[in-house]
């Protein structure tokens, strides 16, 4: 009997959650804060945590960071709100193994749930699902032949390649192919998520450190620099180090030799550069925060990576690969989508880009019993977020005051832009700071205010 913890500060809800695993075989317990959980966790030994992304105390990805340091190989499953898609594609590149939408789909929870323990028990170690999936990004676009272009472009040679674009767009994936296509395929490939580094481990993974050099060095470590020598090393989310690690990653950059913690050795290394970011590190030079000497040594080549939202044109290619592998991966044989799912799928805005899109997909799969992906298989908040998207009536923006025409998409409308318009006006119109606040992207917003006919000023 599989021991699950369930974390989330709504009662009913772990109530039937708990009744419906336990039905089905499950050794369930609860926790309704992120202290009390952490006790669970100890105490109850669960084989998979099922966690709330919003705790009262603290949240889903607290919870999560303690099971990756306190409990390894305990998979963790976010369950979320859609308002909070981007934040749980973000905690896959942390390491926990899923996420579920709310309201939880009990077959979709249980297939999660399978695949978790199924993965755990045959001694995978690809738990860790988003840090190391490789997505799909090749398409028809023109961005996807610019990339395709820059990669082949660039790849022979040695210069230091940044990749921008927002979590979920597959900058992974972009830098094994520049790998695989370089003088380098051969050799090692290793990717580390500077996001999911502990401050104060950071410099032992990359560097490594000798037997009793601080509390902890049981052993003698090899840092992932020695492991990639004569390979490429790929720093995701390089504008989450501290500024410290900084410093010691130029020195090696510029010199090309690392020293392990508590040695006086330097060991020469020679691997090529390649980093990733969804941040402005330009900002965060002009601010303070990120070397601009670093800075200047990873960017010899910038690719941007746009989101899916932006690349309508690869979005058929996209859907039809995620279907061929929730087919396989379920044992189901859906041969496509209506029109009516991939008009939403169009104005749907993606905001944890081809990683959700993969997620709804699978989800979708599941539920079909039908030979084609109809609408009610996916999730409400998503159909509901891509009909708001449809255009406004034409005079909408001109004549506010006709209560005759008023109905609930309109009435979602004009409260979506008078939060917008407040936002804005709060920040005195700075966008970055009203898109921060928004829990959206700046394109995002100003697609928004774009539709709504408010003045970029």
């Amino acid at each position: 009997m599989s021991k699950v913890l369930i974390v989330d500060d709504d009662v009913t809800f772990c109530l039937m959650l708990e009744t419906f695993l336990t039905k089905k075989g499950f050794d369930v317990q609860q926790s309704f804060s992120y202290n009390d959980a952490l006790k669970k966790i100890k105490s109850f030994q669960p084989e998979i945590v099922l966690t709330d992304l919003r705790l009262p105390d603290h949240d889903g990805i607290d919870i999560l960071h303690f099971v990756l340091h306190e409990a390894t190989g305990v998979p963790v499953v976010l369950m979320t709100g859609y308002a909070d898609i981007r934040t749980a594609v973000q905690a896959m590149k942390l390491g926990a193994f899923d996420y579920v939408a709310k309201p939880v789909n009990p077959d979709e929870i249980i297939l999660t749930i399978n695949r978790a323990l199924s993965l755990k028990s045959s001694g995978g170690d690809h738990l860790q699902t988003g840090g190391s999936e490789t997505l799909f990004i090749e398409g028809v676009s023109a961005t996807a032949q610019k990339i395709s272009e820059y990669i082949k472009l660039v790849a022979p040679t040695g210069m230091s390649v940044l990749i921008l674009g927002e979590s979920g767009t597959g900058k992974e994936f972009v830098a094994r192919r520049i790998h695989e296509e370089s003088v380098r395929s051969d050799k090692p490939f290793i990717a580390i998520d500077c996001g999911a580094l502990p401050r104060d481990l950071a410099a032992s993974e990359f560097f490594g450190h000798l037997k009793g050099s601080f509390t902890g060095a049981f052993t003698d470590k090899q840092g992932q620099f020695e492991a990639a020598n004569t390979g490429t090393i790929f720093l995701d989310e390089i504008g989450n180090l501290s500024y410290d690690i900084q410093v010691q990653l130029l020195r090696v950059i510029q010199e090309r030799k690392v020293r392990r913690i508590g040695s006086t050795n330097e060991i020469p290394v020679d691997v090529r550069i390649i980093t990733a970011t969804n941040d402005d590190l330009r900002k965060a030079v002009a601010a303070g925060e990120f070397r601009e000497d670093l800075f200047h040594r990873i960017n010899e080549f910038a690719i941007t990576v746009l989101p899916l939202r932006e690349r309508p044109a690869d979005l058929k290619i996209f859907t039809a690969h995620f279907l061929q592998i929730a087919n396989r991966e379920l044992g189901k044989n859906v041969e496509g989508f209506s029109p009516e799912v991939m008009d939403i799928f169009t104005r749907y805005s993606w905001p944890g880009n081809f990683r959700e899109l993969k997620n709804i997909i699978k989800r979708a799969v599941l539920l079909s019993n039908t030979s084609m992906v109809e609408a009610y298989t996916l999730p409400e908040e998503l159909v509901y977020e891509a009909s708001n998207a449809a255009a406004l009536p034409p005079d909408y923006a001109h004549d506010e005051s006709d209560e005759s025409e008023l109905n609930l998409k309109v009435a979602a409308h004009r409260s979506e832009r008078e939060l917008i318009v407040n936002t804005l006006e709060k920040v005195k119109f700075n966008k970055s700071k009203a898109a921060r606040l928004l829990n959206v992207d700046r394109k995002t917003l100003y697609n928004k205010m774009k539709q709504y006919g408010i003045p970029l000023q």
